[in-house]
């Protein structure tokens, strides 16, 4: 009986909404964003032992291999590369990451997921901002555990444990740009498999491109400044700055500016390419 009065309660509360003359609310958009980005979040639940690998075992196992593979040839000592190296990393960690935000929008697309979305009065790109939103706690997650891993290996950031936090930052606001990249792709390209295609072709060449793992100084006159302007390099050079003490004005801002011009890119082309393919 308890049944039935539940399922009577609830259909007369169908019936008194669908009699109702005025519509409802259109949400506010910070509304909409906190909607999506808490379905991201209950998704991501689900996800725990896969995001663990990105977050935990990725990240600790790429630090132990380059420290103890190349420290001491580079350095003299896995200690003293260590002091270099995990800066870049953390780059590095989230650099890798970033392509699961295009990959995840794609799987939204391909389930008609986002179709269903469309024909709701709410912000539109709410359903992706919100689902960006939250990537950026598992950035957070990798950044802090690649910096403790760091910490038990003998990295001494000069900076204290405040230029830490800000290298940290620094590099959590460059994942959040860079994401916008991937976004787009997820929402233009055509097959799953051409992100991953991309994320191999672009992201890697980059990422061993850069001063991650070695010093720019240590390169012909030629291939410096073309690794020094990555974007990857203006991002580890900055964190590796704030980290240890020596930040200055023209890393942090060749940094900040090659940030801001891939977000007033790549965002605007994505929410454009969003709204023409819900046309």
């Amino acid at each position: 009986m308890s049944g039935n009065a539940a399922a009577s309660a609830t259909e007369s509360k169908l019936l008194r909404a669908m009699a109702r003359r005025e519509p409802p609310s259109r949400p506010s958009a910070a509304y909409a964003i906190s909607t999506f980005a808490w379905r991201a979040w209950r998704r991501s639940l689900s996800m725990l032992p896969y995001m663990a690998i990105d977050v935990v075992v990725f990240p600790v196992v790429f630090l132990l291999i380059f420290t103890f593979l190349f420290g001491g040839a580079i350095s003299g000592s896995a200690r003293n590369y260590l002091q270099f190296l995990l800066p870049g990393m953390l780059v590095y960690t989230v650099t890798s990451m970033t392509a699961y935000i295009g990959i995840g929008i794609k799987t939204d697309i391909d389930r008609g997921v986002f179709n269903r979305f469309r024909t709701l009065p709410f912000w539109q790109p709410a359903a992706i901002v919100g689902t960006m939103g939250i990537n950026l706690l598992q950035f957070a997650a990798a950044l802090l555990t690649t910096t403790a891993i760091g910490l038990l290996l003998g990295f001494r950031p000069e900076g204290g444990a405040l230029g830490a936090a800000f290298g940290m930052l620094l590099v959590l606001a460059y994942a959040f740009c860079m994401s916008w990249i991937f976004a787009f792709l997820g929402v233009v390209v055509k097959k799953m498999e051409s992100i991953s295609s991309m994320s191999y072709i672009v992201l890697y060449p980059l990422l061993f491109t850069s001063n991650v793992f070695v010093d720019t100084s240590t390169m012909p006159d030629w291939l410096a400044p073309i690794v020094g302007y990555n974007p990857i390099s203006l991002a580890a050079a900055a964190a590796r700055a704030l980290m240890h003490g020596e930040a200055s004005v023209l890393p942090l801002a060749k940094a900040l500016a090659m940030m801001a011009l891939v977000l007033l890119a790549f965002a605007p082309l994505t929410f454009r390419a969003y709204r023409r393919r819900a046309g």
